[in-house]
């Protein structure tokens, strides 16, 4: 049976890659209190285990599917990459230029005392600034150098051993530091400092606030019949609004059933309303229960709630709403009647706080009456609405022209230099992804279908490299593990270390804003929750988007730099 079994991989490679990737997904669900392996080092390790099978698999597989990652990757991180390079995001983009050339020279310098070939170096610094796409940029470096097919073989190899012994302190390491360490090298009393700083672009994010509504997870909709003392007299509905909003969130009037029984599905500011009439409110469901008992009560009027409402993501490409505050944005007259539940930037939402600025790009997701979210997604930019449909087109064009753009060469010597095709596919990626963000009627990918391009296409590329390195692998772990994880520790470490004094003494950042720069610079998700949690604030992601952009840029080509400075 377990012949068979042997047999039937090595007879079908694919079902292996297969059997690679649901094992490792499997194995990187799995939790010791708050730690996990991850996918990534998951599925390279289970790579590894079955590559010992001796599987042969076409170096192809993993070059499309690595193209396919890295288009995702430059593609997502576009708008904010072009975003940081204007005159107020430059100071982010210095600090991330900073921070990943001590990656660098932390990396290159450490593999020059202990003698690491190339292969380790690259592993050395990919694992231990947890960036994975390096892994594909270095083996295309080492192939530029002109060695035998065995020797670049077995250097292509050590970069997976290399790897993943550094990769684990380099995730749980660098969350741990930034977020217990960091805080202590930053002065005192840090925890007042970012309070006073949100306090400074808005306020709390837990406040209350009549111009504050947070990422809230829903508004509701509710007809309440006029009964209150209030309503002695005639109001109108701004008057009403405004009062409902003083009493706590802004709450919205929507239609309007006169006592006469007219329905007024579009009320004006200025239409009166008597005691009697039926009012659907619109808002968050605490703010109605509150607001219930001073207006009248509740009431079914089925006929009056039947409207459509709808939950929309909108992409910000309007010059008039670029650079206004949450504040700007939530006052102005065209969002009446809708709520603003999340703005998400890159990977990450930010916080809601009133000073925060909206770039274009950035993707907002609107709550309320569809006529109202419609006229406020006109004026913001370009509205997302659920399609399946992928511009396979838009895709298609970036990689062909990145990877031809990739292959062109300069000489050093008899030693042809390029970006690699893989290195031209980021870039084209990014300037394909930022052009979107300037004219979203073509290029669409669904936010699903970036998901399954970044996860497959990694995944799927790490899997094939795991397979191969496989029988190399242990006799790679035995000779060099304890010093590569050892190195690991200093390269990951020491790299924070400057860009947590270059924060705080050359950019003079607040704490926070330091902080979430370290893990958006290195491209470290986890140490972003951690710090996040560690300072019981939203802030530090307001620096970690644009610092991710550029860190990202900056290491997966970094990672053809290891590669020619120490082959």
């Amino acid at each position: 049976m377990v012949e068979w079994f042997v047999k039937t991989l090595q007879g079908n490679p694919e079902l292996a890659i297969f059997l690679v990737l649901a094992l490792g997904f499997a194995v990187g669900k799995v939790k010791i209190k708050s730690f996990s392996l991850g996918n990534v080092t998951s599925v390279l390790l289970v790579g590894v285990l079955v590559g010992q099978l001796d599987i042969p698999v076409t170096p192809l597989v993993k070059s499309v599917f690595f193209l396919i990652f890295l288009f995702a990757i430059g593609y997502s991180v576009g708008p904010q990459f072009v975003h940081s390079l204007k005159k107020e995001g430059l100071p982010q983009v210095g600090f991330s230029f900073i921070l990943c050339s001590a990656c660098l020279l932390a990396a290159w310098v450490i593999s020059l005392i202990v003698k690491f070939d190339a292969g380790s170096a690259a592993g050395l610094f990919a694992g231990a600034n947890t960036i994975s796409a390096v892994i594909g940029i270095a083996t295309d470096t080492i192939k530029q150098l002109g060695m035998s097919a065995e020797q670049t073989t077995t250097m292509s190899n050590q970069i997976i051993v290399a790897y993943a012994v550094t990769y684990i302190f380099g995730t749980a390491g660098t969350a741990w530091f930034l977020a217990t360490i960091g805080p202590k090298l930053l002065g005192k009393d840090i925890l007042k400092r970012t309070k006073e700083y949100e306090a400074k672009l808005g306020g709390s994010i837990v406040e209350e606030d009549l111009n504050l509504e947070h990422a809230y997870d829903g508004a509701s909709f509710r007809v309440i019949k006029t009964g209150g003392d209030y309503f002695n007299q005639q109001r109108t509905v701004e008057e009403i609004e405004n009062m409902l909003v003083k009493k706590g969130q802004p709450v919205y009037i929507e239609r309007v059933r006169k006592a006469s029984g007219e329905i007024i599905q579009e009320p004006s500011l200025d239409l009166k309303i008597n005691k009697g009439d039926n009012l659907v409110l619109n808002g968050p469901i605490e703010a109605l229960i509150e607001d219930e008992a001073f207006v009248g009560v509740e009431v079914a009027d089925v006929e009056l709630l039947d409207f459509t409402a709808e939950v929309l993501k909108v992409l910000v490409s309007n010059k008039l709403v670029c650079g206004n505050s949450v504040q700007q944005l939530k006052t102005c007259k065209q969002r009446h009647g809708v709520t603003i539940r999340k703005v998400k930037r890159g990977n990450e939402f930010i916080p809601l706080l009133r000073g925060v600025k909206i770039q274009r790009g950035d993707i907002i997701e609107l709550e309320g009456r569809k006529i109202d979210v419609d006229r406020f997604a006109s004026y913001l930019g370009y509205a997302e609405r659920a399609t399946n449909s992928t511009d396979i087109l838009y895709m298609g064009a970036a990689i062909f022209l990145g990877g031809l753009f990739g292959t062109l060469a300069i000489h050093a010597g008899s030693i042809p230099l390029s970006l690699s095709a893989s290195g031209g596919v980021l870039i084209m990626g990014i300037i394909f992804g930022w052009l979107r963000s300037l004219r979203p009627t073509f290029g669409a990918i669904p936010e699903p279908a970036i998901w399954l391009m970044n996860n497959l296409g990694l995944n799927m590329f790490i899997a094939v490299v795991g397979l191969q390195a496989g029988p190399d692998f242990i006799a790679g772990l035995k000779a060099s593990g304890v010093t590569l994880f050892v190195a690991g520790i200093f390269a990951s470490l020491i790299p924070l270390l400057i860009g947590l004094l270059a924060g705080r003494y050359i950019f003079k950042f607040e704490p926070a804003i330091t902080l979430g720069a370290c893990a958006g610079a290195r491209t470290t998700t986890a140490a972003l929750g951690a710090i996040e949690e560690s300072l019981q604030s939203k802030v530090p992601a307001l620096s970690y988007t644009t610092t991710y952009a550029v860190g990202n840029t900056l290491l997966i080509v970094f990672g053809a730099v290891i590669v020619l400075l120490t082959g």
